[in-house]
C-alpha cells in the first residue's frame, strides 16, 4: 500500500461521522440530527440508544427506521433509502437525508379536562352540564407513521406540542362516549373506571392512526352544577319513601295537633274522638289492628266516618311494572319527568292499561283543562 493510500485510510476514518442524539430534557419527543446541507458520510455510525428510535427521510419521504443498537450506514443498512436513491452498487459519500430521533419512552400523568362544560340530556332533569378531568399515559408506537403525519418538518417537537393535539381527541371521544351511555345523570360519577376503561377501547384507534399507543386512560372526577347535586339528593330521598304511609301519619298528626287546641267540654269530646282517629292511623300506619279500649267517646258525640279508601296506582317504567303509588306521589313523578302522558297507568277496576292523559282524574297533571259551560238562565 503507497502513502497516499495510508493518508487516504487514515483521513476517512478521522472524518466517519457518529449520528446520535443525547436527550437532556425531559418533554422532547422528537429531534431532528442538524447536519450540514443534511450530509452524512459514507459508512457513518448511527448510535440509537435505548427508549429511542431513528427515523431517515428522503426529499420528504419516508424510508428507514432503526430501533436501538449500533449501526454502519451503507447500502445493506438503508434498503430503503437505497431504493428511493435508485442506488444499485452503493452509494458514494456523502448522501443526504433527513434523520429524526424519537423518544419512544413512556410519557405518564398527563392531564387533560374538559374546558367547556359537556351538555347531556336527563330523562328526568331535562338538559344537565357535567365537567370532567384526569390523566393519560402515552407512548409512541410506530414512529415513522409519527413523524409523517403529526411533525412534519418541525425540528424539535416536544410534549406539549403533542399534547395540544390529543386533548383536543379526547374531549371529543369522551363526550361522544358518556352521551351514548345514556346513564342517569348522578351514576357519572359512580362509574369513573367502567367509563375509563370504555373511552380508551373507544380512544385507541384514533391514537394508533397516527403512530401513538394509548396506555392508561384515567377519570378522575365527574362533577356537575351545585343546584343539581340538591335536586339529585332530594329526589333521591322522595324515591325512597312511601308517600301513602307518609301521608297518613302527617294527616295523624294534624288532627292530633287540632284536638289539642281546642278548648271546653266540646274540646275534650273532640279529642276523645281524635285520638281514636289517631290510633286507628298509627296502627294501619305500623301494620296493626287499632284499639280503642283506652278511650270511651261521649254518648252525645257522634263516631266520625271512616276515612275514605285511597286510590293507589302502578305505572310502567321501560317496560317494568312500578308501584303501587299515591295519587300525590304520581304527581311528582310526573312533575320531575319519570312519567309522561303517553305512560301506560292502571288501578283497581280497570280491565286494563291506560295512558296517563286517558284516565279522568289524572288529565289535571297535563294543564289546561277547559271549565264546564256557564249553566244557563
Amino acid at each position: 500500500m503507497g502513502l497516499f493510500d495510508e493518508i487516504k485510510k487514515k483521513l476517512s476514518h478521522e472524518f466517519i461521522d457518529i449520528v446520535e442524539w443525547l436527550d437532556d430534557t425531559n418533554d422532547t419527543i422528537v429531534h431532528r440530527f442538524e447536519r450540514y446541507q443534511n450530509e452524512i458520510k459514507n459508512a457513518a455510525k448511527l448510535v440509537v440508544r435505548e427508549g429511542q428510535s431513528a427515523v431517515f427521510v428522503s426529499e420528504g419521504q419516508l424510508a428507514d427506521v432503526f430501533t436501538p443498537g449500533t449501526y454502519t450506514l451503507e447500502t445493506k443498512n438503508l434498503p430503503i433509502l437505497a431504493t428511493l436513491k435508485g442506488w444499485k452498487y452503493g452509494f458514494n459519500s456523502p448522501f443526504k437525508a433527513e434523520v429524526y430521533f424519537v423518544n419512544t419512552r413512556l410519557f405518564p400523568d398527563e392531564k387533560w379536562g374538559t374546558k367547556n362544560p359537556v351538555m347531556l340530556s336527563d330523562e328526568r332533569f331535562g338538559l344537565t352540564e357535567i365537567r370532567a378531568f384526569g390523566t393519560y399515559s402515552f407512548k409512541i408506537g410506530d414512529p415513522g407513521k409519527f413523524v409523517v403525519d403529526v411533525v412534519g418538518t418541525d425540528g424539535n417537537f416536544t410534549n406539549y406540542e403533542v399534547n395540544e393535539h390529543l386533548k383536543s381527541l379526547i374531549v371529543t371521544r369522551f363526550t361522544d362516549t358518556v352521551g351514548e351511555a345514556n346513564l342517569p345523570i348522578e351514576l357519572y360519577a359512580a362509574n369513573t373506571s367502567e367509563l375509563s376503561e370504555t373511552c380508551q377501547e373507544v380512544m385507541q384507534p384514533e391514537f394508533q392512526r397516527v403512530g401513538i399507543e394509548l396506555e392508561k386512560f384515567y377519570i378522575e372526577n365527574v362533577s356537575m352544577p351545585e343546584e343539581l347535586k340538591k335536586e339529585i339528593f332530594e329526589y333521591s330521598r322522595l324515591d325512597k319513601l312511601d308517600m301513602s304511609k307518609l301521608s297518613q301519619f302527617k294527616a295523624a298528626k294534624a288532627m292530633e295537633a287540632a284536638a289539642r287546641n281546642e278548648g271546653g267540654t266540646a274540646g275534650a269530646g273532640m279529642g276523645m274522638g281524635m285520638g281514636l282517629i289517631l290510633a286507628q292511623q298509627m296502627g294501619s300506619l305500623m301494620g296493626q289492628p287499632a284499639t280503642a279500649q283506652t278511650v270511651t267517646p261521649q254518648a252525645a258525640t257522634p263516631a266520625p266516618p271512616p276515612m275514605p279508601a285511597q286510590i293507589l296506582y302502578h305505572y310502567a317504567v321501560n317496560g317494568q311494572t312500578m308501584g303501587p303509588v299515591s295519587f300525590d306521589r304520581l304527581k311528582e313523578l310526573f312533575a320531575n319527568r319519570t312519567i309522561n302522558r303517553d305512560s301506560l297507568i292502571w288501578k283497581p277496576g280497570m280491565a286494563n292499561w291506560a295512558p296517563l292523559q286517558e284516565i279522568e282524574e289524572l288529565k289535571g297533571f297535563l294543564g289546561g283543562a277547559t271549565p264546564p259551560p256557564l249553566p244557563t238562565a
